[in-house]
Parts: structure tokens; C-alpha cells; sequence
């Protein structure tokens, strides 16, 4: 049976990473998969108005995955915020009730050189950081106002309730299962009230799941181990704030932004899938945008949303060949194409 994919390029290198991601899909599902394309972010701005247009939202809704490349561009940085191209991705989430966000962090040997942590550290890096994404200061009211003295001020307000705490918590305790079965929940319970209910609640989803380890730690000295000893590790739960933060740290410390994949996913497994980098305005069309992450991103959509496990395990075993045979692109110190990159991961498929 067919399944559709809502195609969302999006801004900047979107467009370039997401052609290499269908060239391998083709190769790998052919005719089992469909697409429909829409526009987010700037360019969906520019040709309807709004960076979610109601059409865009209207494909994801009927698709079975949606695969996404990137937004942002310095153009729309002038723009009421609610107009803005970080708009499609919010609007994604919370239209499709996309909660549970899924950013593995894992090293290639091949790229232990381009860790900014030492060879023996970075290679100890296999996780996972599920983070929410339906609530937080992201959703939270927000404004600015004038005090009584006449001076700016600008709030975000940062809540969750028990029942986000909860769901969340479920999918960090199913994946730490399906792992080494060691679950950390990072917060900031020594100063926030809204991570003393999170941790609340955490420890009571916890005797649902006596096989899974659970520990806690701060936001702050969770950052400092990334560095220090990510191999301690194994799945890291934690809200939409420091997921954000600390899901791009780990990136660093496994080579480079432009491998990492990322799932966000709904109680019953429809998913959007993209990479964790930005637009990467200042090299668009200039084809030195890595394509990996996007790549490993679509292997993603195939295993968590349509089934097809073995293809995702084609797709990523590909990815691992191209690094072994020597593939790089400029972030991974090499002078490979976008285009090039694509070719290496084909090869070996």
C-alpha cells in the first residue's frame, strides 16, 4: 500500500538536503511512497502570506509522515513575530499534536577526528534525548509590556501540567526499554516550580518501569557531562527548552550539527521528520550543505512511522559505508558536494 509523505523544503539548504533524502528514498522504497510538496517557512511567506499556510497544514494532516527540511531567513527577522518563518515548525507541532521529539546522538568511528571532544570521549556517545514539544516557554503566554516606571519588559511564561509530564515521560521510559534501559530526566528543580512537578511526575510514571534505571540531573550539570563523560548516557528525557539546548550540544560532540536526524512523533506514531540544522542562509545554493542528517532523518520516518525497518536499516548501513569510503562534506572537513554526498550514499546502497 502506498504511503504518502508530506515534502515541506522549506528555506535556505532545505531545498538541496531534501532532493539527496528523496533521490535515496526512490532507490529504497520506489513506488511504495508518494509525495505531495507545500510550502513553510520564508518562501511559504513570500508566496502565501503566512510561513504555515492552512494548505501546507491541510497536506500534513492527510499524509502518513511528513519529511522536513529547514526554515529561516534573515529576511523575515523584521517580521511580527507571530509571521515569522519559526512559525511552520510551531504550527506543525502543535497542529499535529506532535509532542515527543526523538534526536539520537551517536559517532561514527569515521568521524571521531571531527568531535571537538577527545577521540577516546566522543567515541562513548550513543543516545537518545527525547524532548517535549508541545509546551514549555514555546508555547507558554508571552508579550511585552511597560512596568510602572515606564520601562520595556518582555515575559514567557514556562508551565507544564502533569498529564504533558506524564506522556512524555511514558516515551522516555519506552525508549530507554527498547535500549541499555537507563533513563536521565534533566530539569531545574532546585530553582523552577516547573521542573519540581516534572520531576514529581517522572518518579511516578517510574513504577510503571522497575526494569528501566531512573536518574535525575540538572540542566546545568547535564551540559557539563556531555562534554566531560557522554558515555554515561543512554536516554535523556526532558522539556522543550533544554531539549533545544542540549540535543544541539551533543550534536557538536558527535562531529557536526549536519548529522544529526530528529523524530517528532504523535501518541500514535505519525511523525515529522527533519534535521536538527538550520537554514544555513550564508551557504544556500552553494552545495556545501551536508545531507546526512536529512538522509538518516527520512531512514527515521521509514522506521517509526511506515514500517519499513529493514529499508531504514539500508538507509543508515548506506550513510556508514559512504563515511567509511571516505565522504565529507566541508562541515566534516572534506570538499564533497551536497550532490556528491548524495552519490556516496547510493553507491553503497
Amino acid at each position: 500500500m502506498t504511503k504518502l509523505i508530506a515534502l515541506f523544503p522549506g528555506d535556505g539548504i532545505g531545498p538541496e538536503v531534501i532532493a539527496q533524502a528523496r533521490r535515496v528514498l526512490d532507490v529504497v522504497c520506489g513506488d511504495r511512497l508518494s509525495y505531495e510538496e507545500g510550502y513553510v517557512g520564508y518562501v511559504a511567506y513570500e508566496a502565501a502570506g503566512h510561513p504555515l499556510p492552512e494548505e501546507t497544514l491541510a497536506i500534513a494532516r492527510k499524509a502518513d509522515a511528513v519529511l522536513f527540511g529547514a526554515i529561516g531567513d534573515p529576511r523575515g527577522d523584521s517580521l511580527s513575530r507571530d509571521l515569522r518563518p519559526e512559525q511552520a515548525i510551531l504550527g506543525l507541532r502543535k497542529g499535529l499534536t506532535l509532542f515527543a521529539n526523538l534526536r539520537p546522538a551517536k559517532l561514527f568511528p569515521e568521524l571521531a577526528d571531527a568531535s571537538a571532544l577527545r577521540p577516546e570521549v566522543a567515541s562513548a556517545i550513543d543516545l537518545v534525548i527525547v524532548r517535549e514539544t508541545n509546551g514549555d516557554v514555546y508555547f507558554g503566554e508571552k508579550g511585552m509590556r511597560t512596568t510602572a516606571n515606564g520601562r520595556r519588559e518582555g515575559y514567557d511564561i514556562m508551565s507544564y501540567n502533569e498529564d504533558e509530564v506524564a506522556r512524555i515521560a511514558r516515551v522516555g521510559f519506552e525508549t530507554a526499554r527498547a535500549r541499555r534501559g537507563k533513563l536521565c530526566s534533566v530539569d531545574k528543580a532546585n530553582v523552577l516550580e516547573t521542573s519540581q512537578l516534572w520531576r514529581d511526575v517522572v518518579i511516578e510514571v517510574s513504577a510503571e518501569y522497575p526494569d528501566v534505571e531512573l536518574s535525575h540531573m540538572y540542566v546545568d550539570n547535564a551540559a557539563m557531562q556531555l562534554v566531560r563523560n557522554p558515555g554515561q548516557f543512554d536516554v535523556i528525557v526532558t522539556g522543550n527548552l533544554f531539549g533545544d539546548i542540549l540535543s544541539d550540544q551533543a550534536s557538536m560532540c558527535a562531529g557536526s550539527i549536519g548529522m544529526l536526524p530528529s523524530a517528532t512523533l504523535d501518541a500514535n506514531g505519525k511523525g515529522l521528520y527533519e534535521p536538527i540544522h538550520g537554514s544555513a542562509p550564508d551557504i544556500a545554493g552553494q552545495g556545501k550543505a551536508n545531507p546526512l542528517a536529512t538522509i538518516l532523518s527520512s531512514a527515521m520516518m521509514l522506521r517509526y512511522s511506515l514500517g519499513m525497518a529493514a529499508e531504514a536499516d539500508r538507509i543508515e548501513a548506506a550513510v556508514a559505508a559512504a563515511l567509511a569510503g571516505g565522504a565529507r562534506s566541508p562541515d566534516l572537513g572534506g570538499t564533497h558536494t551536497t550532490v556528491q554526498m548524495g552519490d556516496a550514499v547510493l553507491a553503497a546502497l
